[in-house]
């Protein structure tokens, strides 16, 4: 066998020889390596996790994790791990897999209606990867609460409802401090006079707006109601709001899974800032989150000369508005009466 056929023979070889691998580079990399019956699913990969850690997440989602290796490997991802939320769709291949594990995906993260500051938190918590106790040490730290001028008992109304785009991975801190910026938004020069002209500061209007969202669901009722705890104010007379003696009863009791749909004359007399029968002017803060609506509404409230109002037995949801406190009782022995034969008794 001459030189030149040896030649061509190891030429031949050598094709077939890259031929193959090809084929299975291009196999290792570009085949189908997923298996979950869903059409996509979300993959949480921790702050600080190593490939290792990694390859432990991701596996159950694999069929042939080896494959994946070799892909990873090649594509330098071993040692350029990204922490996030990360979008795998079914039958992607192993290129697929590491380029949607250098994706990010951010969340909407929504909230509203909670009620106390550890509620929120566990809210939070239950949505990106900072948890409840992280984001309560970070509410609460003492130096944040003394640049935003606010204390623990109103630092609630620091958060205003919506939905907002966030990393998985966002740490407490990092959520706070965007929760900060939100607030100065919303306060704008706007909002901030008309908080003024009903003689109040943002944290006032928070406060009272709490009250109004747990008065009333209706939206639209919810200015009419602001306009009466507005008159009271005015003039000097106690508020005497129901949900403040919940909230005042519940907070006494450290117990916020009780149930009270009826207010008891015993309950007047809980001994607490945030009863507003035993104590004029608004709580110490918010006793519910209060939304848009509601701050809206303290901020643009009916005119009226109403200074009671109590749940109406003909327009259920709404109430009764009344000028007198001769008015009013009448209205109030209604509702007694419809909720004594209802058999509600607390």
């Amino acid at each position: 066998m001459n030189f030149k056929k040896i030649l061509v023979y190891f030429s031949l070889v050598v094709v077939v020889a890259a031929s193959i691998y090809g084929y299975m580079l291009y196999r290792n990399i570009f085949s189908p390596n997923t298996r979950f019956a869903e059409k996509e699913i979300f993959v949480y990969i921790p702050t600080d996790a190593d490939y290792n850690k990694v390859l432990e997440i991701v596996s159950p989602y694999i069929t042939d994790i080896e494959r994946f290796k070799m892909t990873a490997e090649k594509k330098s991802y071993t040692t350029n791990v990204k922490p996030g939320r990360f979008l795998f769709k079914k039958d992607m291949n192993n290129n697929d897999l590491i380029v949607a594990l250098r994706n990010n995906v951010p969340l909407n993260l929504a909230f509203n209606n909670q009620e106390r500051l550890e509620d929120f938190a566990g809210r939070i918590g239950s949505q990106i990867e900072a948890d409840s106790t992280s984001l309560m040490q970070s509410f609460t730290d003492e130096t944040f609460l003394k640049e935003q001028n606010m204390t623990r008992e109103n630092v609630l109304s620091l958060f205003i409802p919506n939905s907002y785009e966030f990393f998985w991975n966002t740490s407490a801190d990092k959520f706070r401090d965007r929760m900060a910026k939100e607030y100065r938004k919303f306060w704008t020069p706007e909002r901030l006079e008309k908080a003024k002209k009903q003689n109040l500061t943002p944290l006032e209007v928070t406060a009272l707006a709490s009250i109004v969202h747990k008065e009333t669901v209706k939206s639209d009722e919810r200015p009419k109601v602001a306009g009466v705890y507005l008159n009271r104010l005015e003039r000097g007379i106690k508020l005497e709001a129901d949900p403040t003696v919940i909230f005042a009863v519940k907070n006494n009791a450290n117990d916020f899974t009780l149930e009270i749909k009826r207010v008891l004359y015993k309950d007047l007399e809980t001994d607490s800032p945030y009863n507003t029968y035993k104590y004029a002017g608004l709580p110490p803060g918010p006793i519910a989150m209060p939304d848009v609506t509601a701050l809206d509404a303290v901020l643009n409230p009916e005119k009226h000369n109403y200074i009671f109002f109590c749940a109406s037995v003909t327009n259920f949801g709404y109430h009764e508005f009344a000028v007198t406190a001769a008015q009013h009782e009448v209205n109030r022995q209604k509702y007694v009466a419809w909720i004594s034969k209802q058999g509600i008794k607390r």
